[in-house]
């Protein structure tokens, strides 16, 4: 399975925001990477460039490589309604992310690896595909023999108390449903999908 595996805290501070998570190298260092770092004369960036970036920074948030991105694009842009948004709702729609916001991992990558290795289990059958679309009313939860897995149990107990309206989740039982899909203003990544739709429009 393709993913970055390259050093994360230098992308978040391309990026100026802590995009991987929680980080303590990037808030000890938070200016923009290179020898020189805030001080170096930046030229200013053409339309294409911010465009770009905004598709690169969604890119490396959800852990998505291009090819895939631009079909999850695709898909977004056939479905009725704004384009970016809907783009947006695929995204958090991944079961990857969903693992992710459940707390049964503390970081997207976190939960990609537990859905490979075959321990999450979506409406009773076992899916390693991270990839996986939800739908409203899917059950995600813990294999069973998987549910003593020490980073389970440690990103469960650590988890942010913070809930989302489109996801429910029962620790006793470590059991989630996924509602519904999001609305735009309930999913707290800064991204601009706008500028994504523009630039795949030229």
């Amino acid at each position: 399975m393709a993913r970055y595996i390259g050093p994360k805290t230098k992308i978040a501070r391309r990026f100026k925001e802590a995009i991987y998570g929680p980080d303590k190298n990037f808030d000890k260092r938070n200016t923009p990477p290179g020898q020189h770092g805030q001080s170096r004369k930046r030229a200013k960036l053409t339309e294409y460039a911010v465009q770009l970036y905004e598709k690169q920074k969604a890119k490396y948030t959800y852990g998505v490589l291009e090819r895939q991105f631009y079909k999850t694009f695709e898909t977004a842009a056939r479905k009725k309604g704004v384009t970016g948004e809907n783009l947006m709702k695929y995204l958090e729609a991944r079961l990857d992310n969903t693992v992710y916001r459940l707390g049964i991992a503390q970081t997207r990558a976190q939960a990609r690896q537990l859905v490979s290795h075959c321990h999450i289990v979506v409406n009773g059958a076992v899916v390693n595909i991270p990839s996986y679309t939800l739908r409203p009313g899917d059950v995600i939860e813990v294999r069973e023999k998987s549910k003593t897995l020490e980073v389970i149990a440690s990103s469960i107990a650590h988890a942010n108390p913070r809930r989302f309206n489109w996801i429910n989740w029962d620790e006793k039982a470590m059991k989630g449903t996924f509602l519904n899909m999001p609305e735009r203003d309930q999913i707290p990544e800064n991204i601009k999908e706008q500028l994504i739709v523009e630039l795949y429009s030229k």
